[in-house]
C-alpha cells in the first residue's frame, strides 16, 4: 500500500513539474525597442510590444522577433553610369526603422533584400539622369531624392527610411 502511495506522489510531482515547465516556457518578456509577431494556428494573432506576455501553449507561436531600433544598412559599391557615359562606383548607407511589424512580416517575402535592391536601382536611375559634374557636386540632392523615393516605396513593407548617404564615389 505504501508503494502505491509513493508511486502516485512521484507521478503527481512529475505532472506538476511538466505543467510548471509549460507555463514558464510560455511566459515571455519582450524587451524595450523590440516586438514579437504572434500567430495562432498559422494565422496572424497579435504584435507583442515591450512587456510581459503569455502565449497559449501549442496553439500560439512566435514567428518573428523584430527590433524597432534604427538600423544602419551599409551596401557594397554599385556600378553606375552617368548621363555622359562615365562609369563610377557608389556605395551607400541607408538608415531605416521598422514602424509596422505586421507589414514588415507579411508585406514582402524578404523586405531587407527588397530594400537593398530598391536602393541600388534607385541610385542607378537618379545618377543616370545626371552628368559626372552634377553627380560629384550634388550629393545632398541625390541623398534627398533617394530617401524620398525609398521611403514612399517601403511604406507598404512597414519600413521608414530615415535617410540615405552616399558614402563613397569612385
Amino acid at each position: 500500500m505504501d508503494v502505491n502511495i509513493s508511486i502516485s506522489i512521484i507521478i503527481l510531482a512529475v505532472i506538476v513539474l511538466v505543467v510548471i515547465g509549460i507555463i514558464v516556457k510560455n511566459v515571455q518578456i519582450v524587451p524595450q525597442s523590440s516586438c514579437r509577431i504572434i500567430e495562432r494556428l498559422g494565422k496572424y494573432k497579435a504584435t507583442w510590444q515591450a512587456g510581459l506576455h503569455v502565449k497559449v501553449p501549442f496553439i500560439d507561436n512566435v514567428v518573428r522577433y523584430i527590433t524597432l531600433k534604427e538600423q544602419v544598412l551599409d551596401y557594397p559599391p554599385q556600378n553606375v553610369i552617368t548621363k555622359d557615359n562615365v562609369t563610377m562606383q557608389i556605395d551607400s548607407v541607408v538608415y531605416a526603422t521598422i514602424f509596422d511589424p505586421k507589414k514588415f512580416t507579411y508585406g514582402a517575402e524578404d523586405p531587407s533584400s527588397g530594400l537593398r535592391n530598391l536602393t541600388a536601382t534607385t541610385l542607378r536611375n537618379i545618377v543616370g539622369d545626371l552628368d559626372l559634374e552634377a553627380t560629384l557636386t550634388s550629393r545632398d540632392i541625390i541623398n534627398t531624392r533617394i530617401t524620398a523615393i525609398l521611403d514612399e516605396a517601403t511604406d507598404r513593407w512597414g519600413i521608414k527610411v530615415q535617410r540615405v548617404e552616399l558614402k563613397n564615389i569612385l
